[in-house]
């Protein structure tokens, strides 16, 4: 037997306790009242969402991968988010990958009996061959889903990193967690409904999860996506203008560039900036392990000493 009266996510919110006789207009304000509280949940572990960077960082760059790891919402936000790294940061798909359980048919329609099982989720991190190298993010709204804490164990047998993403106070996970990340959002607007703000919780955190490790990776110069990948129309679009943005070119002479570079955004912008031919811009970039400042810096550091 579970006992859900000791999950703050399970209990009832006494802001929305006739929820169901508001006017529309009411519930959306209702629910947008409490989407508001979020965000300051989020704030307040942000030393441990940067540690937690700093570690998916130093793992990626040393051979590692990142597995998020979770069953229903929580399942998806992390399918969705690893989905989103290719595209924008030109990842390998195989670098951060999305672990739902009941697999790939959860992803649209709820297999909820999938998640009690902590066998299952070391099964799937297996057909992955995890290994010490890797991260594993088990992400579940109560802290005690089985399919989530059967992959941490799994993770932490075999030297993995590991790291829960919560939404109550004192998850199951903790024992099974190198560094726990805990977002107490409170009563659900209906309560339990944790597709709701504790949804809205993970997924905040898990942007700056990928985001910020990407960019201690190299993935950006300033704000701009300089990884790209140019995959369809929009992206080739978003590649040309990030190109012209940093260099001042035409977005025309940015498509050359990005020709002259195989589309990869970051050598296009350093072959304008230095006049490089394509090789040996590639050189610098992977001198200074792909960061586009990094290189511009050590162009110029290198033409001021010749000088």
């Amino acid at each position: 037997m579970i006992d859900l009266t000791k999950l703050t996510t399970e209990q009832r919110n006494l802001k929305t306790m006739n929820i169901d006789v508001a006017a529309p207009e009411e519930i959306c304000r209702l629910i947008n009242k409490e989407d508001q509280t979020v965000p300051q949940t989020v704030k307040k572990i942000i030393p441990d969402i940067a540690r937690a960077i700093t570690v998916i960082a130093g793992h990626l760059r040393h051979g590692g991968r990142l597995f998020y790891l979770g069953s229903g919402t929580s399942g998806r936000l992390g399918v969705l988010d690893a989905a989103e790294c290719p595209p924008t940061f030109s990842t390998d798909p195989e670098l951060v990958q999305g672990l739902i359980a009941g697999g790939t048919p959860a992803i649209f329609r709820a297999q909820e009996g999938a998640e009690d099982s902590e066998d299952m989720a070391a099964f799937d991190l297996q057909d992955a061959e995890l290994n010490k190298l890797d991260v594993v993010v088990g992400i579940s709204a109560s802290g005690r889903t089985p399919y989530v804490i059967g992959g941490l164990k799994y993770a932490q047998s075999i030297g993995a990193f590991t790291i829960a993403l919560t939404c109550t106070e004192n998850p199951e996970t903790v024992p099974f967690a190198a560094l726990s990340l805990t977002a107490v959002t409170g009563p659900e607007v209906i309560a339990g409904s944790t597709r709701m703000k504790a949804g809205t919780a993970q997924k905040l955190i898990l942007n700056m999860l990928s985001t910020g490790s990407m960019i201690l990776l190299g993935k950006t110069y300033g704000n701009l996506m300089v990884d790209v990948q140019c995959t369809n129309r929009k992206l080739e679009e978003r590649a040309r203008h990030i190109v012209s943005t940093v260099t001042g070119c035409t977005p025309e002479e940015a498509q050359d560039y990005l020709d002259a570079s195989g589309g990869n955004c970051k050598a296009a912008i350093l072959i304008h900036l230095t006049g490089l031919p394509r090789p040996q811009a590639e050189k610098l970039l992977a001198e200074n392990g792909g960061f586009l400042r990094k290189a511009l810096e050590a162009f110029h550091a290198g033409r001021e000493k010749d000088e």
